[in-house]
């Protein structure tokens, strides 16, 4: 359809215009209409969003509503950072224990899987960003008004463990790390009241804006990429087979747990709803069709960007270590505790010890992942329950929902190698848990007309988004089937585990169900034969 010229078409008034915005995107509620939305949780209030300004000097507000300006290399410089604070959740030290634990048990052979495992996780958090940036609103904040408050709450609180299970790898990572870099003179407690600080510094960073904050990650990022191409250099894996690995898929019996691994990594509930909340930090009138255009091919190409750079830090790490020891007997025994151990007895000092500069690299990952985690709880909390609490006031209750059981757990588990290890694995399945929690209702909004207007998916985009949310939850169901299979263990639990599970699975069931969901996606044929019941 073609947009008429405002000189041609619009009245003086500008009514034209309106009528315009009101047809192309999806009216707000009554809600966020009435004067007291001013009183409701936002993202980020207007002062701190940073406005995109044209070649020509011009803000978005003064130009054409329906029109995409073509592409600029300052917009784009303007509009990156939410990925690069998005990616650092595939980088955090959960996903370097798995990179490790693939290559060292796996060799070269997962790297086709991590590098597919990293597309599908792409393509989720471009969902999420479109869901920001059409509707101006998170996806927490969508999901108390698309749901019951019975639902919603519950969201929020599956929500809350899964940040609280991947809080606790990333301050335990962290302190890990400050413990290797101090060559053991401060504990893994100490470690973690360390890291504990950084929602302090978080603050602190907050204070002089958006830009200064993801300048700061762009350099953890940056000294993680150093840190393992270091690594990677002083391993000198074989380049035939890295690209082997990464072109042929392979996998066998011996490998499918850490198959698993690799997907369960990548997919992490808190950062889908974070990187929803991230793309509104740039001022974007959602009612814009052409400025809303605009902030997502932006968006998609920084986060395509952001995440071919995790790609190649994970891909790092994991050759490092199949390099060194796929094959070996401690293949089986390596985890974070251990792995700067294994890799200065391997590889030696060199010019740098190798056994710092992984303490470097875990030191950024874990720093730079807790802070993220702080900024996901922040809009998870006042999402879901719709607060309005001073910035400091809510980290520090974010902070603290982490760092109290974290504390204990590094008091309690830190007196062996092995007992992190059986941490570390009900964390992955406690992260596990969550996921569809996060991806349902993040396919069920982006496809309804009625929240996401003309930048509803297409019907093809949307059968292959909840192809691979099924892909995902089916292969986590997997982990959770076998590790459930291996510690359930007497009557009594066994009989709890299987009644958290039906209830479990029903909420799963309620969620897919809920909004015609069903009637829209690739299952639909199937389920209005055998199950005609449901959606009525």
């Amino acid at each position: 359809m073609m947009t008429p010229e405002p000189s041609q078409q619009e009245p003086p008034n500008g009514d034209g215009k309106d009528e315009e915005a009101n047809r192309l995107l999806p009216s707000k509620s009554p809600s966020s209409l009435s004067p007291s939305s001013d009183e409701e949780e936002v993202a980020y209030e207007s002062r701190e969003k940073i406005s995109i300004v044209d070649l020509e000097g011009e803000t978005l507000e003064s130009l054409d509503a329906s029109a995409t300006p073509p592409f600029s290399w300052k917009k784009l410089w303007l509009f990156t950072g939410p990925g690069f604070l998005m990616s650092i959740a595939f980088l955090d030290p959960g996903n370097l224990e798995g990179d490790l634990q693939a290559g060292a048990i796996a060799g070269y052979s997962l790297l086709w899987l991590l590098m597919w495992a990293t597309v599908m996780g792409l393509l989720i958090q471009l969902l999420s960003a479109r869901v920001g940036v059409a509707t101006g609103r998170h996806l927490a904040e969508l999901c108390r008004e698309e749901y019951p408050t019975w639902a919603g709450r519950l969201l929020w609180f599956m929500a809350e463990l899964a940040l609280i299970g991947a809080d606790i790898q990333e301050v335990i990572g962290s302190a890990i790390a400050i413990k290797i870099l101090s060559r053991g003179f401060l504990p893994l407690w100490a470690g973690v009241v360390i890291t504990a600080s950084d929602c302090f510094i978080f603050l602190f960073l907050e204070n002089y804006g958006v830009r200064k904050l993801e300048a700061v990650f762009a350099v953890f990022i940056a000294t993680m990429g150093l840190s393992f191409a270091w690594m990677f250099g002083d391993a000198k894996p074989s380049g035939r087979e890295l690209l082997i690995g990464v072109l042929v898929p392979k996998l066998s019996s011996k490998t499918i747990r850490q198959a698993v691994g690799v997907v369960g990594c990548v997919i992490m509930p808190h950062n889908v709803f974070l990187h929803s909340a991230l793309v509104q930090s740039r001022k974007i009138d959602p009612h814009r069709k052409g400025r809303v255009q605009e902030a997502l091919n932006y968006y998609s190409i920084e986060s395509t960007v952001a995440l071919l750079i995790s790609f190649m830090i994970n891909l790092f790490v994991t050759t490092v270590f199949a390099k060194g020891f796929y094959g070996t007997k401690q293949a089986d025994g390596i985890g974070l505790v251990n792995a700067g151990q294994y890799l200065e007895e391997k590889y030696g000092g060199g010019v740098f010890p190798i056994l710092y500069v992984w303490g470097i690299g875990l030191l950024a990952a874990g720093q730079s992942s807790t802070i993220t985690g702080t900024y996901a709880g922040q809009f998870i909390m006042g999402g879901f329950l719709n607060l309005r609490l001073k910035k400091w006031l809510r980290a520090l209750i974010t902070r603290s929902f982490a760092i109290v059981p974290t504390m204990i757990v590094a008091l309690v588990f830190n007196r062996s190698e092995a007992s992190l290890d059986v941490l570390n694995e009900w964390l992955n399945v406690l992260q596990s848990m969550q996921i569809p929690f996060a991806l349902i209702p993040l396919l069920t909004l982006v496809s309804k007309e009625q929240v996401m207007g003309v930048f509803k998916v297409g019907p093809l985009l949307e059968r292959v988004a909840w192809t691979v949310a099924a892909l995902v939850i089916v292969i986590n169901g997997y982990l959770l089937l076998d590790f459930f299979m291996a510690e359930v263990d007497g009557v009594l639990f066994g009989f709890l585990v299987c009644a958290g599970t039906a209830l479990y699975v029903a909420f799963i069931f309620y969620l897919v169900s809920h909004g015609g969901v069903l009637s829209s996606t690739w299952f639909s044929l199937v389920t209005s034969k055998r199950f005609p019941f449901i959606g009525s």
